[in-house]
C-alpha cells in the first residue's frame, strides 16, 4: 500500500466532491476493489454521517475546519474470501478485527479465543518461546475485556494450531471464521423499542437485524423487506414474510438526525445488496407523501455489479505494508454503548482524514504523522489538507 497512518493529503478546490476525496485515498491504497468502503465523519453533536460523494465535502459539514474523517468498510463483502485482491482482503480484516475490539463481533469463547488467535499470527508469526514468554498474549487487546482463561486458551490455539500458517493465510481463515458470525457486518445504531428497552439496529449483507442483550432478536432478509420509513425520531421497516405475513416494525432513535441516518443507511443497504443492477435505483421518500419528508437516493453500485467488476482485474498484486495501529473510538459498541469522539477544532482552514486500525499491540497507539508526495494528474494544495490513517 502506497500510504501509511497519519498521512496527508493535500487537495485543491474548496469545493470538492466527497468522490474526488474518496477516489484520491484509494488512489494511494492502490485499491481498486473500493466499493465496499466510504468515509465517515461525527459532526459536532457527535452524530456519525457518511460523506456523500455527489455533494461538496464543505457544504456536508457542520463544523469548521479541520474536518476530520475515517476511512472504513461501509458495505461488508457476503463472502470475504471471494473477493479478487488481497489488499482488498488486508482492509476488510483490519475493520473486523476493529469491531471485533469494540465488541460488534459478538461470539462465543471458543470462536473469540480462535479469532484472536488467526489476529495474533498475522501480526507476529509462528509462537518462539525466545520472543514470546509466558502471558505473552496478554499484552495484546483483542476484546473489550477478556479473562486470563481466555488469553491461555488462545496462546494455545497460536501455539499448537496455526504453525507455519503465512500473515495472508491467518487473515483469510480469520475472514471466513468471522462471515459465519450472526453479528458479522454490524454497523449499530442505538435506539429504542417501543416498551422502551434499549435495541440496536443493523444493515448486514444478508438483512436487517435488531440486537437486544447481545442477543439478536428480529432477523429479516433484504428480499422480504419491503419499504423503511422514518419521521421525527421513529423509524419504521415494513417486510413480508412466509405466507403473506406482513409485519411493522417501529423504533425510536435518540435524535431526528439519528433518525434519519439510520434511514439513509438503510437505504443504501438495501440498494446494494438487493438490487441486481444501479440503473434500478430509486429516488426514496421517507414519508408516505412522495412530496413530504426526506427524499433519497443511493448513488454507487450494486454488490452483484461489484463482484463482476472485480473479476476482470487483472494487475500484480499491489505490495501489502502490513502494522498494528490506532483503535476508532467514534462508533457505538453492542456490549459497551456509544463511545463518541467529537471533531477537533482549529482555526487552520483544513480536512484531516483519520482512518483508523486498531491495534492488538498498545505500544503502537501512537503514531507519527508523515506527509505523502502529490498524486501525478491531480492537483494539490497546502491549503486544504487531508490528513490520513487507517480503519
Amino acid at each position: 500500500m502506497g500510504l501509511q497512518l497519519g498521512t496527508c493529503l493535500e487537495v485543491t478546490g474548496r469545493d470538492a466532491k466527497g468522490q474526488y476525496l474518496f477516489d484520491l485515498i484509494c488512489h494511494h491504497l492502490n485499491l481498486l476493489e473500493k466499493d465496499y468502503f466510504g468515509i465517515r465523519y461525527v459532526d459536532p453533536d457527535k452524530q456519525r454521517h457518511w460523506l456523500e460523494f455527489t455533494k461538496s465535502i464543505s457544504k456536508q459539514m457542520k463544523s469548521q475546519p479541520p474536518f476530520t474523517m475515517c476511512l472504513r468498510v461501509k458495505f461488508y463483502p457476503p463472502d470475504p474470501a471471494a473477493l479478487k485482491e488481497e489488499i482488498t482482503r488486508y482492509l476488510v480484516f483490519l475493520q473486523i478485527k476493529r469491531d471485533l475490539y469494540h465488541g460488534r463481533l459478538l461470539c462465543k469463547t471458543s470462536d473469540a479465543a480462535l479469532l484472536a488467535a488467526y489476529i495474533l499470527q498475522a501480526e507476529i508469526g509462528d509462537y518462539d518461546p525466545g520472543k514470546h514468554p509466558e502471558g505473552y498474549s496478554s499484552k495484546f487487546q483483542f476484546f473489550p475485556k477478556h479473562s486470563e482463561k481466555l488469553e491461555r486458551r488462545i496462546a494455545e490455539i497460536h501455539k499448537t494450531e496455526l504453525i507455519g500458517q503465512t500473515p495472508e493465510t491467518a487473515e483469510l481463515k480469520f475472514l471466513q471464521k468471522a462471515q459465519m458470525l450472526e453479528t458479522y457486518g454490524v454497523d449499530p445504531h442505538p435506539c429504542k423499542d417501543v416498551s422502551g428497552n434499549p435495541a440496536f439496529l443493523a444493515f448486514t449483507p444478508f438483512g436487517f437485524v435488531v440486537l437486544q442483550g447481545n442477543k439478536r432478536v428480529h432477523f429479516l432478509k433484504w428480499n422480504e423487506v419491503t419499504k423503511l420509513k422514518f419521521e421525527g425520531k421513529t423509524f419504521h421497516i415494513y417486510a413480508n414474510q412466509k405466507e403473506d405475513k406482513k409485519i411493522i416494525l417501529t423504533y425510536f432513535a435518540p435524535t431526528p438526525e439519528a433518525c434519519k441516518h439510520l434511514w439513509k443507511c438503510g437505504v443504501e443497504n438495501q440498494a446494494f445488496y438487493k438490487l441486481e443492477k444501479s440503473s434500478q435505483v430509486r429516488t426514496v421518500s421517507s414519508s408516505n407523501l412522495f412530496f413530504k419528508g426526506s427524499r433519497f437516493r443511493y448513488s454507487g453500485r450494486v454488490a452483484k455489479e461489484v463482484m463482476e467488476q472485480s473479476a476482470k482485474i487483472k494487475r500484480e498484486p499491489p505490495e501489502i505494508h502490513r502494522a498494528g495501529l490506532v483503535p476508532s473510538r467514534s462508533c457505538p459498541s453492542i456490549t459497551h454503548g456509544p463511545r463518541l469522539s467529537s471533531v477537533p477544532r482549529t482555526r487552520r482552514r483544513a480536512v484531516h482524514i483519520s482512518i483508523m486500525e486498531v491495534s492488538t499491540n498498545t505500544s503502537l497507539w501512537h503514531q507519527l504523522y508523515h506527509l505523502v508526495p502529490p498524486i501525478k494528474g491531480l492537483p494539490v494544495s497546502p491549503a486544504h489538507p487531508f490528513i490520513l490513517g487507517l480503519i
